[in-house]
């Protein structure tokens, strides 16, 4: 069996080993595909907030085919098409501690064979290819908290073209709010309005974005935004009052200290999220499939060009998910 993993250098590493056997409760998966998240490139570089055990398989989101069970397994069947839970011991309700983790306490998916627990595993939406289903454990998820709650008299705003902000605009549209994003190009732009954006701000041409996100509500600001770790003080400008920040991560870097006082004006929630749990997943999949949406893929690298996938999530020019196929 073949795997990458992440050696003492901080570089992926290609070896070969058996084919796990599965214990009591648990499957063994053969990995159909695995995606990138900012988790992975982070990691890699030794600036993760937890640090990584040496020599474990990388990424936390795969899809695969079931093909065997251990003894006391009753939740799948050898031939189901399955995706992973991102956090493997959260099942549901709120999150009370951090379990172990793919990447940096256990094994990940970027291998060909994974034995997981059948409890960290839920089915795949059925209209979906390993490779979109392989976007949804972190990104996906991610996004889908982030909007949780809004409706048809929200507007929501998206930064940029990852797999968080474009999972954050299908599910926010699928919900009936309106969507605003922001974008670095023209191109990039057509294609998020083509997603249903109504309209789009070039970041890069108009640095005060949150003011010319504030003209297009006609003064009043957006209900939400999907803060992935940008320019925080431009977000709370773009934001109506008592309106709610969801802070996904750092995405590009440290960014901005946040000045509370700023919150204070804006009478702003700001509200982290955790990614999701996997009762979160099976509902998400549950509305994923119900309205047949598709996860938005940049690139697909075979297996064998993995570490050329790491290189083109941290340096090129991304509109959705990087995924390595099986």
């Amino acid at each position: 069996m073949k795997s990458y993993r992440l050696n003492a250098a901080r570089t992926l590493e290609l070896v070969d080993g058996p084919v796990p056997t599965p214990g009591r409760g648990q499957v063994l998966v053969r990995v159909k595909a695995a995606s990138l998240n900012a988790r992975d490139t982070m990691i890699a570089a030794g600036v993760y907030p937890w640090p990584a055990l040496p020599d474990l398989v990388q990424l936390s989101d795969g899809a695969g085919v079931v093909e065997a069970v251990g003894p006391d397994t009753g939740r799948f069947r050898v031939g189901d098409r399955v995706v992973n839970s991102f956090a493997p011991t959260w099942y549901g309700g709120p999150l009370r501690e951090f379990g172990q983790m793919y990447g940096t306490d256990i094994d990940g998916w970027l291998a060909e064979y994974v034995v997981v627990d059948e409890n960290a595993l839920v089915t795949m939406p059925a209209h979906l290819s390993f490779e979109e289903a392989a976007t949804l454990p972190c990104a996906a998820l991610t996004g889908w908290s982030a909007v949780a709650g809004v409706g048809p008299a929200d507007t929501v705003l998206i930064q940029g073209s990852g797999g968080v902000s474009l999972a954050a605009l299908q599910f926010a549209r699928t919900a009936g709010a309106r969507v605003i994003a922001t974008t670095s190009s023209e191109a990039k732009a057509q294609k998020l309005q083509a997603l249903g954006a109504s309209d789009v701000v070039n970041y890069v041409d108009t640095p005060d974005w949150g003011t010319a996100v504030r003209k297009l509500t006609d003064d009043r600001g957006v209900d939400l935004v999907v803060e992935v770790g940008g320019a925080i003080t431009q977000s709370l400008n773009a934001l109506a009052l008592r309106g709610t920040v969801a802070l996904v991560g750092s995405l590009t870097g440290p960014g901005e200290a946040v000045d509370l006082m700023d919150l204070l004006l804006r009478v702003a929630i700001l509200r982290t999220i955790g990614v999701g749990s996997r009762s979160d997943l099976e509902e998400m999949n549950r509305v994923i499939g119900l309205h047949e949406l598709r996860p938005v893929i940049d690139r697909v690298f075979p297996f064998d060009e993995a570490p050329a996938a790491y290189e083109h999530f941290a340096h090129g020019s991304r509109f959705g998910k990087v995924v390595i196929s099986l």
